[in-house]
């Protein structure tokens, strides 16, 4: 099994003036340490799970750009982007630039959204569920046209790009994972067009994989070649082996690669106590 990190709280002690310095100090320390992902969510305001949407909120692939040159060997992750708040056409324009400029490391990542407030509130449409998806689907086929190389025009429902040109190439495509565990469409979509599945880690993943399975041989797909991830919080509060425990569930239910944050990544030692107990003994599952 492979682990990720997400930081998603840039709410920290010194505050902004030392954010900068502290967050690429942790990104170091997640590189050295072995994690095979650092991620950032893709939202403007905070989100509740973690705290007030006054707290202080990086925007996305401008944070991963600077965690790039701040790191050297983990994959670059926005987990995920939601559909309403970037053109496509920009968006996979924004993953090539950072796969170029890091080597090779960016992973894309997309679902339907669900943060109306943070759109209203900026001024950004925010449509139907619905229609949510529909746009999902033409950004993942958007995807696929602009990281080949492909400039043939793209006309869809929702966009229209007469000539998708993207130079410089990514170094290589960049994975696309499609996050969220919906049974009738993203699943589907992530059999149809994902390198990688993102689901809550739990009792459930194990159903949510037969049913990913079941639309892999409806899409002719083969079920091995997508990247079973999962978020859960790498809770340290009853120890490196609970949280050990928990990960080897996760690897019998079929995950592959856990993603999650540290609830005191700003004021304790987790991260050498991730490094030191935890990777190592999971590296083997």
């Amino acid at each position: 099994m492979k682990l990720g990190l997400q930081i998603p709280d840039f709410t920290k002690p010194g505050g902004p003036t030392t954010l900068g310095a502290d967050l690429a100090a942790v990104a170091r320390a997640a590189d050295d340490a072995g994690f095979d992902i650092v991620a950032v969510m893709d939202h403007l305001f905070q989100i509740g799970i973690i705290g007030p949407p006054e707290q202080d909120m990086l925007e996305a692939y401008t944070t991963l750009s600077f965690l790039a040159a701040h790191t050297s060997r983990a994959r670059l992750l926005s987990l995920v982007s939601g559909v309403a708040l970037r053109h496509p056409g920009i968006l996979m324009k924004q993953v090539s630039t950072l796969d170029v400029l890091s080597g090779g490391r960016a992973m894309l990542g997309l679902g339907a959204g669900w943060n109306e407030p943070e759109a209203v509130s900026l001024g950004v449409p925010f449509p139907p569920i619905a229609v949510r998806f529909e746009q999902l689907e033409e950004q993942l086929q958007i995807a696929h046209r602009m990281f080949s190389g492909s400039e043939e025009p793209f006309v869809g429902k929702h966009y229209r790009l007469e000539r998708p040109l993207n130079h410089p190439a990514p170094l290589r495509r960049p994975p696309i994972m499609v996050g969220g565990g919906g049974e009738r469409k993203t699943l589907r979509l992530v059999a149809r067009y994902g390198d990688a599945c993102n689901l809550f880690a739990g009792p459930h993943v194990a159903h949510k994989l037969d049913v990913l399975r079941e639309h892999c041989a409806a899409e002719t797909r083969d079920y091995d070649s997508i990247e079973k991830t999962g978020l859960l919080p790498f809770d340290l509060s009853n120890g490196p082996n609970a949280l050990v425990d928990q990960l080897g569930s996760a690897a019998e239910a079929g995950l592959q690669t856990v993603i999650g944050y540290v609830p005191d990544l700003w004021h304790g030692k987790s991260l050498d106590l991730l490094a030191r107990d935890v990777i190592p003994q999971v590296s083997s599952l």
